[in-house]
């Protein structure tokens, strides 16, 4: 099957993936088309992200739906609202010349009552959140009691997000004679559980391995220190200009900070992540498929869904603990047959970290250079004749006369000026500053708190007790000191705190920021955090000095775990 018009799928079906430019299918949809559309057994299909799933299980079953029955016959329940209306603006696209067929999408985030409204008009087709499809079966809204078909498309994902048991508790409500087929990126052991405990003898599709989607996709990884990782970034992407491109990063504090540096610094950029009321998603989702902001920086779970075929690059500020989690990512870059770029900002102690994902997917990620400012520049001059030779289409016109004469300078003298004028202040910006290749990045200050809490814990066994006697703050002054006596280098811009807790109390770094994040959130802004240091007994944080009354305010009135909570600064 090597075109859709060689598929058994109907007319009015063909017709309308034939608008949608869909000419030849994807691998799962070859293996999958056929296999629902003659058999009855259930299905697992494990396929990367934006191969194609939705049209694979989506068409087969609407050729089979019966579309004079206004009971519903298929549920599909997807991890986020995103996801969720990507799905049901494709269904009803691909259902466009079936007008007895209707869809209705039930996610979180929106008036529930609008939702039981248009499911008065008994929609066959149902695509929903695991949470709100639960709110909607309490309220007697949803009765799947005589579906067909039920498909967990993104099975790892609603799994990794906790869905567990919202997913048993609608299985429980489906009937014994559906037909189910579970699509995943990957097979790990919850989604093998789920798949024994709910999926009859199902038959396995697999489609590409798990590195298939680097092939359009150049890797590189460029080794920063702590301190220089949001430099590094302004580089990387000053050096590489026009692009159109996703940001990741591991928490939604190191999003919306990462976001708050880019716009500052001038760039068309803005944040996604959870913290975001639905409204505030939504409108950043919108301006990024305009292209009203090219740069997105994204948690993991709140790029799922969003379905963009252009971008240019795809930049780990934080690597992923899972190799898996990577190359979904990466896979982001590099469709439709496009080339794309993947960039990891790694700190020295994460090589091993990468060498582990290299190992596992088994691509080739290459060691970069920072760039140098002369670099940059030289850059930023092939993006304006990039941009130039273009092929523009005629917006506007204008009369030749008001061009001034200029017969006194030679072409590439005038080319040079339009140059100097375009690329004035970027090069100002870059003119005295160092090269951070050259810079040292092993250095104490530069080291993320987990190491040099390593190197601190292998002093504790030799003058350990003597910290303890003193308080866990040492005898010379000790909180305005590293525990081996070395004076801390203060940030001008930071205060540094003393906390009461620490690792014996089961703390971790972002438990750190969770609590600084609570005790200023009255706050109009985030505060910009510094260095966290969880040490033994107590920690270290520093914050933004314009919250200092914040946090010896607030802080005291909170409790972590049951344990009062005390900090003071650190002089």
């Amino acid at each position: 099957m090597n075109l859709f018009t060689e598929t058994n799928l109907s007319p009015e079906l063909l017709k309308a993936v034939g608008e949608l430019g869909f000419i030849s299918p994807t691998e799962i949809q070859k293996q999958t088309i056929p296999f629902i559309s003659s058999d009855i057994r259930d299905l697992i299909a494990l396929a990367q992200t934006g191969t194609g799933k939705t049209a694979a299980f989506s068409l087969p079953i609407l050729d089979m739906i019966d579309d004079g029955s206004r009971k519903i016959q298929l549920l599909v329940l997807c991890p986020t609202r995103e996801l969720c209306l990507q799905i049901t603006k494709d269904i009803k696209n691909y259902s466009k010349y079936l007008p007895n067929i209707k869809t209705t999408a039930v996610y979180g985030g929106s008036s529930i009552m609008d939702q039981i409204r248009s499911l008065r008009e008994k929609p066959q087709i149902i695509v929903g959140t695991p949470g709100r499809v639960i709110d909607l079966i309490n309220r007697k809204a949803l009765d799947f009691s005589e579906i067909n078909w039920l498909v967990l498309d993104e099975a790892d994902e609603m799994l990794s997000m906790g869905f567990k048991d919202d997913l048993e508790t609608i299985l429980r409500e489906t009937p014994e004679t559906k037909q189910t087929f579970l699509f995943s990126a990957t097979m790990n052991k919850e989604v093998e559980r789920i798949s024994k405990n709910y999926l009859t003898k199902p038959h396995r599709i697999a489609v590409g391995s798990i590195n298939e989607v680097k092939k359009n996709i150049s890797h590189e990884f460029y080794v920063v220190g702590y301190r220089q990782k949001k430099e590094a970034l302004k580089r990387l992407i000053d050096a590489n200009p026009n692009q159109y491109s996703i940001i990741f990063c591991r928490t939604r504090m190191e999003t919306q900070e990462i976001a708050d540096f880019l716009m500052q610094n001038g760039y068309a950029a803005d944040a996604l992540h959870g913290d975001l009321s639905q409204a505030q998603r939504d409108t950043v989702m919108k301006k990024f498929r305009l292209k009203n902001i090219d740069i997105l920086v994204a948690t993991d779970v709140a790029a799922r869904g969003l379905d963009v075929n252009s971008l240019t690059h795809v930049i780990h500020y934080s690597l992923p603990d899972d190799p898996e989690v990577f190359v979904h990512r990466s896979g982001r870059t590099g469709r439709a047959g496009k080339n794309g770029i993947s960039m990891s900002l790694i700190k020295p102690e994460e090589t091993r970290k990468l060498k582990q994902i290299k190992s596992v997917t088994k691509i080739d990620i290459a060691e970069k250079q920072v760039p140098t400012g002369d670099e940059i520049i030289r850059a930023q001059v092939e993006g304006v004749f990039e941009r130039l030779f273009t092929i523009h289409e005629e917006f506007f016109t204008f009369d030749d006369s008001l061009i001034p004469d200029l017969s006194e300078f030679s072409k590439e003298e005038l080319v040079h000026k339009l140059l100097q004028l375009q690329l004035r202040d970027l090069s100002l910006f870059y003119k005295d500053k160092k090269d951070l290749r050259n810079e040292k990045m092993s250095d104490d200050r530069d080291m993320p708190s987990g190491r040099r809490d390593r190197r601190r814990d292998d002093r504790d066994g030799r003058d350990g007790r003597r910290s303890d006697r003193d308080g866990g703050r040492g005898r010379e002054g000790g909180r305005d000191r590293d525990r081996g006596g070395k004076p801390k280098r203060k940030n001008e811009n930071m205060t540094r705190f003393f906390f009461n807790l620490g690792k014996k109390d089961n703390l971790k770094k972002l438990d750190m920021l969770d609590i600084i994040n609570t005790a200023t959130k009255k706050s109009k802004k985030r505060p910009d955090v510094g260095d966290i240091e969880i040490l033994e007994k107590f920690s270290f944080f520093e914050v933004d000095k314009d919250f200092k009354n914040d946090i010896l305010k607030n802080l005291p009135s909170m409790k972590f775990k049951g344990k009062e909570m005390r900090a003071e600064e650190a002089n």
